[in-house]
């Protein structure tokens, strides 16, 4: 039996209708961006069930411009839909990156990277590639800095360790923005 007729026969035994909600509402009202890892699963990781979360998966876990693209398509999709959550704190954007992340083995060629991250090669290093609790604090920054991104949803970083399979909260949840700024 191959993986795909393995995964067929999951679903056969397995099979449960997706909850009936409207697509653009999710109860929890987040957004996970996470590594397209298969060792680390957001959904599994943090507990989130079909409906709850939107779960972004990517090379790291990384905001880069074709993350970005993807936001863009799903704020349309959400207009068209009547669904864009609101403010007051009530969505959040959690950014899960985790230990030994296959993304740290590229560190060697910084012309690769910077391809991915659409950014100078000089300009790699900053991206903190080897270190999960530095790039988690980069890429929530990097969020942060969207000004399309509504000041009061909140924001948060944590790291996934795959030893212990534990989280860590690199970042505590605050609004993108503090209130006062402008």
């Amino acid at each position: 039996m191959n993986a795909l007729d393995l995964m067929l026969k999951r679903n056969k035994e397995s099979a449960a209708p997706v909850p009936s909600l409207p697509q653009s509402l999710q109860t929890l009202k987040a957004v996970i961006i996470g590594c397209a890892d298969m060792r680390v699963d957001p959904a599994h990781v943090l507990g989130i069930k079909p409906g709850e979360a939107v779960v972004i998966r990517n090379i790291g876990g990384r905001v880069t411009p074709g993350l970005l693209e993807e936001f863009g398509l799903l704020g349309r999709i959400g207009e068209v839909a009547g669904a864009i959550p609101g403010g007051g704190g009530e969505f959040h954007l959690i950014v899960l990156h985790h230990t030994d992340c296959g993304s740290t083995r590229l560190v060697g060629d910084p012309a690769m990277l910077a391809h991915y991250f659409q950014i100078p090669e000089r300009e790699v290093e900053a991206k903190s590639v080897r270190d999960p609790r530095k790039s988690v604090a980069v890429d929530v920054a990097a969020l942060r800095a969207i000004p399309a991104l509504p000041d009061d949803w909140l924001i948060s970083g944590l790291v996934y360790d795959v030893a212990t399979g534990l989280v860590e909260v690199v970042v505590p949840a605050s609004p993108i923005r503090a209130a006062n700024a402008a």
